[in-house]
Parts: structure tokens; C-alpha cells; sequence
């Protein structure tokens, strides 16, 4: 299985648009090669290179979305997606785009083919779907994007 974007490359620096200094709309992503057994997609995406001093765990959720139809193709810019959406750790329903505070952070959109549909409410966390996909996994792709603010942030003054 393979998740990329026409936006950035894997690796890649992730346009401002898609961001808080933009629109902080979602980026276009491609799905390719899901196995013909899933019966079910879920999409992270997060940022490990949060500061301690934002978060103990230095984590910080972008996009919680699970229980998608396997024959998603593509999702476009600015959509909403088919399936349930959960909460990012702004407390918010659906994407939150890169906005670092302090530093060029990377973001990692992970997309996971389950075995299974999930039985989560919407709005439950990045937490509560990892536990609840334990074991339904069985396939995963990974694009990672980076974004560093262009504005001077507060922190550098």
C-alpha cells in the first residue's frame, strides 16, 4: 500500500496553504494498492517534534479518521472524508493543519487498511483508535511532510 500527495513530495515541505499561516485545509493524498482483503481505512496524522514544553508527550494529532470505504482512491483538498471523524488534540472534529511553534516540525500521515470496521464513536482520539485497531492491521503507508512557519513566531522574539 502507498499514500502520496500531488502537494509534496515524501519528505518534502508542505505548502503553506494547507497550514494555519494558510486556508488549514487538507492536502490532496493518493491511495494506492489497497489490499483486496481490508474492509475498512483509517488515517493519522501527527507531529512527534512538539516541544515539552507544549506537551509532556511531545505529541501533537493533526487528523483522526477511520472506518473508510477501501475504495477510496484519492482524497481531494478540502474534503470531508466518508467514514467517521475523530478529535485532534485542538479538542477539534476533522484536520487541524502544521502550524510549529517553535521549529521546522515533520508530519507524518499514516493511512492503515484494517480487517474489520471499528466500533468507535465519532470524536474518539488517536489513542482510542490505535487501541482499537490492535490486531485489524494489515497493511500501513506512511508520506511524511515538514513545514516550518514563515511569520516569526512569538517564541523567537
Amino acid at each position: 500500500m502507498k499514500l502520496t500527495s500531488s502537494a509534496f513530495t515524501n519528505g518534502g515541505k508542505i505548502p503553506s496553504l494547507y497550514t494555519c499561516e494558510g486556508k488549514n485545509i487538507n492536502p490532496p493524498l493518493e491511495i494506492h494498492d489497497v489490499p483486496s482483503q481490508a474492509k475498512s481505512l483509517a488515517l493519522i496524522v501527527d507531529d512527534p517534534d512538539v516541544p515539552e514544553f507544549v506537551r509532556k508527550d511531545r505529541m501533537w494529532v493533526h487528523w483522526v479518521h477511520f472506518n473508510m470505504p477501501i475504495t477510496i482512491k484519492s482524497i481531494k483538498e478540502n474534503t470531508t472524508l466518508e467514514g467517521i471523524s475523530g478529535k485532534n488534540t485542538g479538542g477539534k472534529i476533522g484536520y487541524d493543519g502544521p502550524c510549529p511553534p517553535d521549529r521546522e516540525h515533520r508530519y507524518f500521515f499514516k493511512l492503515y487498511a484494517l480487517d474489520t470496521l471499528l466500533t468507535l464513536p465519532q470524536g474518539s482520539t488517536k489513542e482510542q483508535l490505535e487501541k482499537a485497531m490492535s490486531g485489524h492491521i494489515i497493511a500501513s503507508a506512511e508520506l511524511i511532510g515538514r513545514y516550518q512557519l514563515q511569520k516569526p513566531s512569538k517564541l523567537d522574539k
